[in-house]
């Protein structure tokens, strides 16, 4: 209610301006001369812009009052906070991409780890680097981007089972979900986090609609799927063929699994050659993780069944690992074991 009145108030004020302005100036029509739309001034754009920034929910700019643990939460040990999200326009306005919302969701995925007001200030830390307008404009941005969340999963929780569904309810309840998240984002923003998504979703619908269609035979349907497949972005229609051609591998490598020169023929055919050696190299290094995990974790569950004091065991534990894995994989090792 808070927010509604004060984007009210900011409206009667810029309408307030407009009239002022209009007042003061000599009015062309009454001169005979035609009313032309002056062109605005590019920095005056760049001004309303930022001055249209609402105020940030709640949920945002409570770091003085959170405490953040130094290091990271276990999930998200090793690994790297997504670049590419801090883009600005020449003015410095903050231009919303797909990479500001993986910022986002690469923090809250450890929602569970560390509560969210922790996890909030590790992301306001991060925006910290923009200059203003853009951060105060991030953290609006992600403020919006919060609430969104919390209404999202009260909506689908009103939706209760899922499976099922026919092409018309699914439809309907993407258009909710579409419209909620342009309720609290603006449409530019929605765009860059969604689209995606929301092409995904698309594609899902057509596909029930294809499979439902009892006029169809069974080659008008694949036809058909292959058509609405072709209307995903590249990118995700890319990891389509790629996530059937390992589907298929999968299965030719579960067949094949007694001929190993066979299987490396498949690789070759299908994958050509420098991507089926590296395929056949990763699965060499999965099978070493897999025969070392194995007799670490019995090694492990001893270890933690003999009764050892608490810093005497994690001494130990952590040289058990290192007896085990490489650098690298210790992280991943002690990341497992602590959601054992």
């Amino acid at each position: 209610m808070k927010r509604r009145i004060h984007l009210f108030l900011v409206l009667l004020l810029i309408i307030a301006a407009v009239a002022s302005f209009w007042l003061m100036t000599t009015d062309p029509a009454a001169e005979g001369e035609p009313v032309v739309s002056a062109p605005v001034d590019e920095s005056l754009k760049s001004l309303n812009k930022g001055a249209a920034v609402s105020a940030p929910s709640d949920l945002v700019n409570n770091v003085s009052t959170v405490r953040v643990p130094e290091q990271l939460p276990a999930s998200l040990a090793g690994t790297s906070v997504p670049d590419g999200w801090a883009r600005t326009d020449r003015f410095g306005n903050l231009v919303p991409t797909p990479h500001l919302r993986q910022l986002f969701e690469y923090f809250l995925s450890a929602l569970g780890e560390e509560s969210l007001q922790a996890l909030v200030a590790r992301i306001e830390a991060a925006l910290s680097g923009l200059e203003e307008p853009a951060r105060s404009q991030a953290l609006v941005t992600l403020g919006n981007y919060l609430e969104y969340k919390l209404a999202v999963s009260e909506l689908e929780q009103s939706y209760g089972e899922v499976s099922g569904l026919g092409a018309g309810e699914m439809q309907r309840r993407m258009s909710e979900i579409q419209a909620l998240r342009r309720t609290w984002l603006d449409a530019d923003t929605a765009a860059a986090f969604f689209a995606d998504d929301e092409a995904v979703d698309r594609f899902q619908i057509e596909k029930l609609r294809i499979a439902s269609d009892d006029s169809l035979t069974d080659e008008q349907k694949a036809e058909a799927l292959r058509q609405a497949e072709s209307a995903l972005p590249e990118p995700l229609r890319k990891a389509r063929e790629e996530t059937r051609r390992f589907a298929d591998y999968e299965q030719v490598r579960r067949e094949l699994a007694d001929d190993p020169r066979a299987l490396d023929a498949w690789r070759q055919e299908a994958f050509g050659e420098a991507a089926a050696d590296r395929l056949a190299r990763l699965e060499e290094e999965q099978k070493s993780w897999d025969r070392r995990w194995q007799v670490y974790s019995q090694e492990r569950d001893r270890l933690l069944s003999s009764g050892l004091a608490e810093p005497e065991r994690q001494q130990a534990l952590e040289r058990l690992r290192a007896s085990h894995f490489n650098e690298a994989e210790q992280v991943r090792a002690e990341a497992l074991d602590s959601i054992r």
